[in-house]
């Protein structure tokens, strides 16, 4: 429970998202701030199957990190930090990782969706991915086991397509189940 006074008011978005509670699901996308509720059972068996083989693969290939939700990233220090389910940061990027999240942004990330926030991941987190140049965006819906994928070409997302129980990442070379 968080029982700490508030002593001063933020004066900017970013110093109220600082100010929440750690572990709080909460994102600030062009200044306006969200919160979520906690993910529900199926979306987390995904995202457990889904890191543990995007890490592995990660790991035995020396091509940098893979972090899972909740993990700040600030795609730029006033307005946008996001917390994605899950992000692979390449070798080449590692430099950004700070304490409290990574400053910059990651080559890919991977949203599963949740009852009720279907949009916000289909069109405002897509959206903001492409404007900042994430290189490949993957949104897993639960409900039909499909995973459609995004790979940034031109400033544009171009989609690789939509699989059954599978991400066939073109950034890492291969094809993860869950």
């Amino acid at each position: 429970m968080f029982t700490e006074r508030l002593v001063q008011r933020p004066k900017t978005i970013m110093e109220l998202y600082h100010m929440l509670p750690e572990g709080t699901l909460a994102e600030v996308i062009n200044g306006s701030l969200f919160m979520s509720p906690s993910p529900n059972t199926r979306h987390q068996r995904i995202l457990g199957k889904l890191y543990l083989r995007i890490a592995e693969f990660v790991e035995q290939n020396d091509l940098g990190e893979v972090f899972f939700a909740p993990y700040d990233i600030y795609l730029d220090e006033t307005t946008n930090v996001v917390e994605p389910d899950l992000v692979f940061i390449s070798k080449s990027k590692l430099s950004a990782i700070k304490p409290n999240g990574f400053h910059g942004v990651p080559d890919l990330i991977i949203e599963i969706l949740s009852p009720g926030n279907s949009g916000h991941d289909t069109k405002t987190k897509k959206d903001l991915y492409e404007r900042f140049g994430v290189s490949e965006y993957w949104i897993v819906d639960p409900e039909s086991n499909t995973a459609t994928g995004f790979s940034l070409s031109e400033k544009s997302y171009i989609e690789i397509g939509s699989f059954t129980g599978l991400i066939k990442s073109q950034l890492l070379t291969n094809q993860f189940g869950f």
